[in-house]
């Protein structure tokens, strides 16, 4: 790990790729908008998340780990009247000395840490499991549709597009929004709809021809997936897009959650998620076995992100990361939307609040593509390497090198290449196949 980075907070370190100068993780400064401007102000903001309270409310009171069903409710009134204390408070003082939670500036970090705070005070760890667990079981069964549809597709950017518009229209099982979590209780969203049905380009953020065009370059060494939901969101969303990646010469690692927090996914629980979308796709299960793909814990215990307070692990395995791709409203547009990186990054997500969609000025489940090169960081084209035999032989000599003895992933150099798992080759070949 380079001695530049600084270890900021006990434990958390950094994102290396990260302008840490620049960065401020919230998007919108809740206190910093006047009374009577036109975007949401503070109070609106309080509301916003106060309209969430009985769905959290009617989940713990069901909450399977509870042995006694009616101190479950019980818990759940309790947490239920001590979040919206607290909410009313900060909507009166947004600088209130909260008792046990102490006074600073209002912010999206402030009030979802005090939400989980107040969750898991009365003893609600994960109620969001059995959901979870649900919607895993579902999408499984609806993966290998999913992945047909892109192999399918012959035409390499045709086919990340289906992947990334199966992004959004997975990032829509959302608890933590009430219009999709009211969309999710009547039977709403099915993945394939919504997929079809997104809204119609340009959107929000719109720099899906900028992703097209870097994905015909130089592939990726690595990237890493700041991942969101459970369900859909993962499931038919951003393992498909990781595994486009490693059919495109890149390895992929994907970062969790560290505890659970709404219906977001958990480290521990994407690693056995994975392994059971391995056992589906042969390409997955390849991919994993030869560690082309793998987890670690983000370090994170909350539905947003804070990048400079990432786990060990995290950032360890960041360390040649080229490519950083974080997804979700609450990661990708409440926090990190202006983050600035030392290497390529894309932000995904889809619009699920209408105060986050007055301050985009943008429609109700709109889509936000927002593609950043990294500072300075220039890639080589397709007609920069045609007819260059000696890069493709150079390349082999040092994929053997570097992984000595374990696996290369899949490398494009004019037609195909073929990953050989366990023995860190490649084998050209002409032609599209991506078997």
């Amino acid at each position: 790990m380079p001695s530049q980075l600084k270890n900021l907070y006990p434990g958390k370190l950094p994102l290396p790729q990260l302008d840490v100068s620049s960065y401020d993780p919230q998007t919108i400064k809740y206190h910093e908008i006047q009374e009577d401007s036109d975007l949401p102000n503070l109070k609106d903001w309080v509301e916003l998340f106060r309209k969430s309270i009985p769905t959290y409310k009617k989940l713990a009171a069901k909450d399977p780990s509870a042995k006694d069903r009616q101190a479950a409710e019980q818990a759940a009134e309790r947490f239920a009247k001590h979040y919206d204390d607290v909410m009313c408070q900060l909507a009166k003082d947004p600088l209130a000395d909260l008792p046990g939670f102490g006074s600073e500036p209002l912010s999206i970090f402030r009030i979802v840490a005090l939400r989980e705070a107040c969750y898991k005070g009365e003893g609600f760890w994960d109620p969001f499991k059995p959901v979870k667990d649900e919607e895993n079981s579902k999408a499984l069964k609806l993966l290998p549709g999913v992945l047909k549809d892109l192999d399918d597709i012959e035409d390499r950017g045709k086919r990340l597009e289906l992947a990334l518009r199966g992004v959004f229209a997975g990032n829509v099982f959302d608890l933590g929004a009430q219009g999709t979590a009211d969309m999710f209780a009547n039977g709403e969203g099915g993945f394939e709809k919504t997929r079809t049905e997104l809204v119609e380009r340009p959107w929000a953020i719109d720099n899906l021809d900028e992703v097209l065009q870097r994905w015909h370059q130089k592939p990726h060494h690595k990237a890493m997936l700041f991942v969101d939901n459970a369900g859909t969101d993962v499931v038919l969303g951003m393992i498909p897009l990781a595994r486009e990646l490693i059919k495109n010469g890149t390895f992929v690692v994907l970062a969790a959650n560290e505890v659970p927090a709404l219906n977001d996914i958990t480290a521990p629980e994407l690693k056995v998620l994975l392994k059971d979308c391995g056992k589906i796709d042969k390409l997955l299960g390849r991919a994993v076995d030869e560690q082309v793909i793998t987890v670690v814990s983000s370090g994170s215990s909350l539905p947003i992100i804070d990048l400079t307070k990432l786990s060990p692990e995290c950032v360890a395995a960041a360390e040649d990361v080229d490519l950083v791709v974080v997804e979700g409203m609450g990661r990708a547009i409440e926090t990190n939307l202006y983050a600035s990186f030392s290497c390529d990054s894309l932000k995904l997500a889809m619009v699920k609040h209408p105060e986050v969609a007055q301050v985009l000025k943008c429609r109700m489940y709109d889509c936000v593509c927002k593609f950043d090169r990294g500072k300075g960081n220039e890639s080589i084209g397709w007609g920069d390497i045609t007819g260059d035999a000696s890069w493709i032989n150079k390349s082999a000599r040092q994929n053997q090198q570097r992984f000595k003895g374990k696996p290369s992933p899949w490398t494009h150099v004019i037609g195909r290449a073929n990953w050989i798992p366990g023995n860190g080759s490649i084998n050209l070949c002409v032609g599209d196949n991506d078997d």
